[in-house]
């Protein structure tokens, strides 16, 4: 399988855009009552690296949702397979995710976490594909903008495997 991938950032690349993000982030939620959402599965290795470059304390959480099928396109049915275990009434909420590709599954999650009506919620993620949009969702932090490719690694996955490379690289089925 990793013959089939090009390599598109690599890890060194990676690392220097979650500091500045975290530093980022530490600016914007410094001092305030923050909750940070991971949605799983493939966000694990951004938001563990994320959440360590920020420099005050916050809660964290986690939802898990799907809407891809094994393929390499979203099948545009978005499913919460586990939801959060925090309460973000109240709260600033941050949304961590891998990538925005069709908008789909961040438009489903917002609308849901809008209506726990929170102080805040923002939206940030590693990979924005803004080329794929089916429905426009606000993203208020990205780490980088990419061109309309099925990428792999730092999390990304083709049926649950290549999660594990330390780069993101185009995989060709």
């Amino acid at each position: 399988m990793r013959d089939r991938i090009t390599p598109l950032l690599t890890e060194a690349q990676i690392r220097a855009r979650v500091q500045e993000m975290g530093a980022q982030l530490t600016r914007d939620y410094a001092g305030q009552d923050l909750v940070v959402v991971g949605l799983l599965n493939g966000v694990f290795p951004f938001f563990a690296d994320l959440v360590r470059s920020m420099d005050f304390d916050f809660d964290v959480s986690f939802m898990q949702v799907a809407s891809y099928g094994g393929g390499t396109e979203s099948t545009g049915e978005v499913h919460i397979l586990k939801d959060l275990d925090r309460s973000i009434q109240g709260r600033h909420a941050l949304v961590v995710e891998d990538i925005v590709d069709t908008g789909l599954t961040l438009f489903k999650v917002r609308n849901l976490l809008k209506d726990r009506e929170p102080q805040s919620l923002k939206i940030c993620t590693l990979l924005d594909k803004p080329s794929r949009r089916k429905i426009e969702v606000p993203v208020d932090y990205v780490g980088f903008t990419i061109e309309d490719h099925f990428v792999v690694g730092y999390g990304l996955d083709f049926d649950g495997k290549l999660r594990n490379l330390p780069y993101v690289g185009v995989y060709h089925p």
